[in-house]
């Protein structure tokens, strides 16, 4: 199964390290990030797994939850949490979803056969309030990701999905945004009473809306 953007996150039930859960129960009416690791007790998985609990404050400051998921079995999961507390500094303060039996993996694509038949790549999802993918990213499984660039992400998600704007090339929270094309210079107005530089007739750079 491929999942694209604006497809429905499949719902299932699992055994966490926080308990059972059902997935868009869990979630709730709020944002998730659902990540998976190739595999447990693996050095890589030890850092990202260490760094998401250090950020899990900037992650709930904006109304996500994180779930971790691998293809080993709950006892597992329990045991390597004290080596990432242990060499991380931090402890795991998230869900980390035991999916031995593959099916959640399957579910979302997180097994792709060129890189390895076995274990699940390095996929992040995150997931709207509507419960559809907004975005997917995909790293293999030597290459440790970049949570502040998900975190920067999820910022452009959250504003642009409430505001008619689009964030440039290497934007971050506060700087200014492109009002999308698709708004007349008359609607923009509206939206924009404080107005525009236009650079470009389709290029039109504006404060970042408020609120």
């Amino acid at each position: 199964m491929t999942l694209q953007l604006g497809d429905i996150a499949p719902d299932f039930e699992a055994e966490t390290t926080d308990g059972p859960i059902s997935f868009h129960k869990w979630m709730g009416d709020g944002w998730a990030v659902l990540f998976s690791h190739p595999k447990d007790f693996t050095p890589v998985c030890t850092t990202e797994l260490g760094e998401v609990a250090r950020l899990k404050p900037d992650f709930e400051s904006r109304n996500v939850k994180v779930a971790g998921l691998s293809v080993d079995p709950l006892d597992d999961h329990h045991a390597w949490a004290g080596d990432i507390a242990e060499t991380q500094g931090h402890a795991l303060n998230f869900p980390l979803i035991a999916d031995p039996d593959r099916r959640i993996a399957t579910l979302y694509g997180m097994i792709h056969p060129n890189a390895d038949d076995t274990f699940t790549v390095r996929s992040v999802f995150i997931i709207g309030p509507d419960k559809k993918v907004k975005l997917s990213l995909t790293y293999p499984a030597s290459t440790g990701r970049n949570f502040q660039e998900i975190l920067r992400t999820i910022d452009s998600l959250q504003l642009t999905a409430k505001h008619s704007v689009a964030t440039p090339v290497n934007w971050r929270q506060g700087e200014d945004v492109i009002i999308v094309p698709s708004l007349s210079d008359e609607q923009a107005r509206e939206k924009f009473p404080d107005g525009w530089t236009a650079l470009k007739p389709y290029l039109r750079v504006t404060k970042q809306p408020r609120g």
